[in-house]
């Protein structure tokens, strides 16, 4: 079965073939490096990372470069209100971004320029706009003429016409209609500017993006991705500059993911509801944040709380403990000789659901009844004495840590990863470990005297402050639940 996915561009799915065989070449929009990210850069390279993985996972040799805007409108305003450099506020942010996605646990892509790194690919390319008629310099900016290219926003696939009617021309820009917009931009007194043929400026923020998917993989590329936010403007400015330049088709594939909600609201800075990675990485495993957002379809919304965001926990906890019951007993085990095609038949169902437009909702849907299929072998009184069920027992235990680093889950020491899950829901609790461990004393200490009615009662105050108690052979241990 083919790869499909939703391709922006045309509306629907589309069977993935890429313009090389064997090969994937994507570019992904990064982040304009000013602030702490927030949940939304969180899903948009959480949602990236998987394809990465996942065209990998398939056998293609994959190229994957995600940009750094590090000159901007925004770096400039900010740098100024704390008097600095704003390379030196670019640096901070790119640094922090680095740090959040590698706790996140995203793999590198190959490439991650910077604009800055990029200023002659960006004046080459502009030139070449100008010479083809495309484009003009006035005033020491250099405009786009949207007149000029006939299918102009036929990704967001708005109407020109209808767009003009509310746009203006602000003072001092030069513009001929007003959905030009600037490829150059004319330095103003105490902003970071280079020379160009039209004197001293900085790049727009659209043509920046061209010039660096061009420089790394060349006029025409398999997909281009980023948020649904970039479908209007960016990425319509990106296809007709692009196009324009070139006489190539520019991208072969758009693909966007959905927003994150906050109260049916889609968060961003503008409205203030957002929720810094940071903030959000004190109160829960990264790992966690990562299970949440791979449980919606990439292009659905997503609601973020802190209950939502409990209930990935609580799901994510299910796997691990699975995991390490499965780990344990066959550590104690011989390898069984029977055969098993649990893990088959799961890797089968796990890519039907990826290669439909990497659908790891129902993937992880596919993983859940394994775990589910899982802890019944567990639970079998006989399954030391059965090969076939140790088989399968070994098989779906393997083949759930192989398919969830696909998605780059349960890829932490399951042991390891439950003493973290359990300190982590004590300090939300509001408890210390010793208190538990001196009421499991407690609780010893009445049974040892039989006073059972004592026993039970230490227990079920724990059950009610959500920490349960587990009686084994081994002795007793406490889980937050």
């Amino acid at each position: 079965m083919s790869i499909r996915l939703f391709n922006t561009l045309t509306g629907r799915k589309e069977d993935f073939q890429p313009l090389d065989p064997g090969k994937v070449r994507m570019y992904v929009c990064g982040v304009t490096t000013y602030d702490y990210c927030h949940m939304g850069h969180a899903r948009a390279n959480i949602v990236f990372d998987i394809v990465y993985r996942y065209f990998r996972y398939r056998g293609f040799d994959v190229t994957y470069v995600r940009n750094y805007t590090d000159v901007d409108d925004k770096i400039i305003q900010r740098a100024n209100e704390r008097g600095i450099p704003s390379h030196e506020l670019a640096e901070q942010f790119i640094r922090a971004f680095d740090e959040d996605m590698a706790a996140l646990g995203l793999d590198l892509p190959t490439s991650q320029p910077k604009a800055t790194e990029h200023i002659g690919d960006i004046i080459a390319l502009v030139e070449r706009l100008i010479e083809r008629g495309m484009a003009y310099a006035a005033g020491g900016d250099v405009y786009f003429s949207v007149e000029k290219f006939p299918t102009y926003l036929k990704l967001s696939k708005r109407n020109l016409d209808e767009m003009q009617a509310g746009a203006r021309i602000a003072p001092g820009e030069h513009k001929r209609h007003p959905m030009d917009f600037a490829l150059w931009k004319a330095a103003k007194p105490g902003e970071p500017a280079w020379d160009s043929p039209w004197g001293p400026g900085r790049p727009g923020w659209h043509i920046e993006c061209s010039a660096m998917s061009m420089a790394f993989l060349g006029e025409s590329f398999d997909i281009h991705g980023g948020g649904k936010d970039l479908i209007f403007p960016h990425h319509d400015n990106e296809i007709a500059q692009s196009e324009a330049a070139t006489g190539k088709p520019f991208a072969k594939y758009w693909m966007h993911n959905g927003f994150v909600n906050v109260n049916q609201e889609k968060m961003s800075k503008s409205l203030g509801n957002f929720f810094t990675i940071r903030t959000i990485l004190e109160k829960f495993d990264p790992e966690v944040v990562r299970f949440f957002i791979l449980t919606a379809h990439y292009r659905s919304p997503i609601d973020f709380s802190d209950q939502n965001l409990k209930e990935a926990r609580a799901g994510l906890t299910r796997f691990y403990e699975a995991l390490q019951a499965a780990a344990e007993l066959l550590a104690d085990l011989l390898a069984s000789e029977a055969a098993s095609n649990e893990g088959a038949q799961l890797e089968e169902r796990f890519r039907a659901a990826m290669d439909d437009d990497f659908n790891s909702a129902q993937a992880i849907g596919h993983l859940f009844d394994a775990v589910r299929s899982l802890n019944r072998l567990l639970g079998e009184k006989k399954l030391r004495k059965s090969p076939e069920k140790l088989a399968a027992l070994r098989d779906l235990h393997d083949a759930l840590l192989r398919l969830g680093a696909v998605l780059g889950l349960f890829t932490s020491d399951p042991a390891a990863w439950l003493r973290r899950r359990n300190l982590d829901g004590l300090k939300e609790l509001g408890l210390s470990p010793a208190e538990i461990e001196a009421r499991i004393a407690e609780r010893l200490e009445a049974r040892a005297a039989k006073d059972f009615v004592r026993a039970d009662q230490v227990r079920d105050e724990l059950a009610a402050q959500g920490v349960q108690l587990l009686d084994s052979p081994q002795g007793t241990i406490w889980k937050v639940e």
